[in-house]
């Protein structure tokens, strides 16, 4: 009997088509009656992908298209990468796994192999999300932040060519494309909180699928899902998007779980940063703590600001 395909919806970025590469995979280690193909979708986040980040619509820029063909029937699944996805997801699809995370921090890659304290003075770094600059002006003042855009070979030649002296990348991206060597430093997360769900795949579904959902329930990863979720959770209470020099990381120990999170100017001159501490079941009440206590010393402040600028 001849297997069913299972239509994997992606972007079409090497990087999407990669991850989206590495679900189809799992899912052909499970020797089930589907036949995975991967099913590459333009996204408007893609057609404008001259335009800065921060000028566009938010995360569905990125998932939009995906969500529609979903629901059309035209796809079975689709491969995001969790930090692209928005909290709310539309009526009838559902969040069916969170992969196993790879490693989920930002990395300095240098064009002469100078780590970020061995940058010169006036250094350009360049990456397109404001959530790194103000962190990476926070920490070192004097750098110029060049606005970049583009897939990660893109920036890997601009960086190449001279357009900056570093550039700053998620780990994950340079890992799952076979790229790691590149990196030149790990960024902690007291130099720069990664964005909420870095690293860690969401594979959407149609909610009434029952059969694919206990099948993609095995590609669920317990621990991914509890950090991820209060990342997310932290981000949602703000009432923030991916276009706000906001971010969380949550980190388990054991029991625990130590939630990161913050809250900044545009410039990074200003900034409210703390740290929560919670069980690790209950991440998500944990991160609207968190949200709370950052909003009421300060952070309400800054955003309202930040709302007006824009």
């Amino acid at each position: 009997m001849a297997s069913a395909p299972l239509l994997i919806g992606t972007r079409g970025s090497p990087l999407a088509l990669a991850q989206a590469g590495w679900v189809r995979d799992r899912l052909l280690s499970l020797g089930e009656k589907w036949q995975p193909e991967i099913v590459p979708i333009k996204t408007s986040g893609d057609h404008h992908s001259d335009l800065p980040l921060s000028s566009m619509g938010g995360k569905g820029d990125f998932t939009r298209e995906l969500e529609k063909a979903l629901l059309a029937g035209e796809i079975d699944l689709a491969v995001h990468s969790m930090k692209d996805l928005p909290v709310g997801l539309p009526p009838g699809l559902m969040l069916a796994a969170i992969t196993v995370r790879e490693n989920p921090l930002d990395v300095f890659v240098s064009r002469t192999g100078a780590d970020l304290d061995g940058l010169p003075a006036g250094a350009a770094v360049a990456t397109g999300s404001l959530r790194r600059k103000a962190q990476l002006l926070r920490y070192r003042d004097d750098l110029v932040i060049r606005e970049i855009r583009g897939n990660v070979d893109t920036r890997l030649k601009k960086l190449r060519d001279g357009f900056a002296e570093g550039l700053i990348l998620a780990a994950a991206a340079l890992k799952r494309l076979g790229q790691g060597d590149s990196i030149t430093q790990y960024l902690h997360p007291d130099i720069c909180i990664p964005a909420a769900g870095q690293g860690a795949l969401g594979i959407e579904m149609r909610e009434d699928d029952l059969p694919l959902k206990e099948l993609l329930a095995v590609l669920h990863d317990q621990e991914a899902g509890l950090t991820v979720r209060a990342e997310r959770s932290f981000l949602h209470a703000l009432g923030v998007g991916c276009h706000t020099p906001a971010g969380a990381y949550a980190e388990l120990n054991r029991g625990e779980m130590m939630l990161r999170g913050f809250v900044s100017s545009p410039d990074g001159r200003e900034m409210v940063s703390m740290n929560m501490l919670g069980r690790r079941e209950e991440g998500e009440i944990l991160g609207e703590l968190l949200a709370r206590r950052i909003l009421k010393n300060g952070g309400d402040r800054l955003l309202a600001e930040g709302s007006a600028e824009s």
